[in-house]
């Protein structure tokens, strides 16, 4: 009996070693830049980018989000825009101005982390983004129908909220490349050289968390390929919660079977961080088929840059409208 606790408590601090190691030790390498997300943005026109505002968080923090009017009097509806990893609401302008002038309200979210919404990479809980964009929605006041419309990950966080139980919030939601999950068919490796992550670390403090130890949440896990320019002003890397949070669950599956509201991919034929060709099977596999769009000649930053692409968005948005997206 005392040989077997002997080995029992070898086994833990083993186990307790390993974890303190991967936890101290597991930080993300940075990638090297990555020419394809960092260069598409330098051509855009961003003279007549709106300015930034602010909402209330149910904390306290004043997040920032970007306004674009509607074209149109009455407005035939508002489209919530949420910008993909490392990015910020200026990174959809172009998106949003061509929304506005078909006619929608949009907005352009700071999500929480990221842009002038508090200290980047971090968050204060996992489940957080969640609670701000209920918040948004309740300072705004958006019109009706509302569409969610996410860039890659956050079109993957769009279908995390479309699988919650505040879906409802949202009329329809439109994933724009979205990142599904890294053990999804529609995953190239290191999303095609745009993340480094941590894998260590990630497993070491998903156990802890397992066990309601989440003080080391704050740490990095994921790092992007952004150029030494862009790191001024876009978010380098992600701590484990913002990381978690910002990203379907890791059941995929469950939340593609959760989400009852009206939903449409849409994604580049070229997209270089995602396999454009799985998404409907992706979908199909998980028990809730849906349609999916994919545009010729357009890469995975395109898809929130080109006119073709924006307009194919719009047109989206408008079948939902006419009753054929549902």
């Amino acid at each position: 009996m005392k040989r077997i606790a002997i080995v029992l408590i070898a086994g833990v601090a083993v186990v307790s070693v390993l974890l303190a190691l991967a936890v101290v030790f597991g930080a993300p390498q940075p990638p090297p830049p990555l020419e394809s997300i960092n260069a598409p943005f330098r051509n855009a026109d961003f003279s007549d980018l709106a300015q930034l505002k602010r909402y209330t968080a149910r904390d306290g923090a004043r997040l920032a989000f970007r306004a674009y009017a509607s074209g149109a009097s009455p407005a035939k509806g508002s489209a919530v825009l949420i910008h993909g990893s490392s990015a910020s609401s200026s990174s959809l302008h172009l998106l949003a101005k061509g929304l506005a002038q078909a006619g929608y309200a949009a907005y352009a979210l700071d999500m929480r982390g990221h842009g002038e919404s508090g200290p980047k990479g971090q968050i204060t809980y996992i489940g957080q983004l969640e609670d701000d964009v209920e918040d948004f929605l309740e300072a705004v006041q958006p019109a009706g129908p509302r569409t969610l419309v996410g860039f890659s990950s956050g079109g993957g966080f769009a279908l995390r909220f479309a699988a919650s139980s505040r879906q409802k919030l949202f009329d329809q939601y439109v994933l724009l490349a979205p990142f599904i999950h890294q053990d999804a068919p529609t995953y190239r490796p290191g999303a095609g050289g745009w993340v480094a992550t941590g894998v260590a670390r990630i497993i070491a403090l998903t156990f802890l968390n397992r066990f309601g130890i989440t003080r080391f949440n704050t740490l990095p896990v994921v790092a992007f390929a952004l150029t030494a320019e862009a790191q001024q002003f876009l978010t380098p890397t992600y701590s484990y919660a913002l990381a978690t949070n910002f990203r379907p669950h890791d059941d995929y599956r469950a939340d593609v079977g959760a989400a009852e509201q009206p939903l449409h991919i849409l994604v580049g034929q070229d997209d270089e961080v995602f396999h454009a060709d799985q998404f409907l099977s992706v979908f199909e596999e998980a028990g809730r088929p849906v349609p999916v769009t994919l545009l010729p000649g357009v890469g995975h930053v395109d898809i929130a840059l080109q006119p073709t692409a924006i307009q194919a968005v719009t047109e989206t948005i408008e079948s939902f409208r006419d009753g054929e997206g549902r």
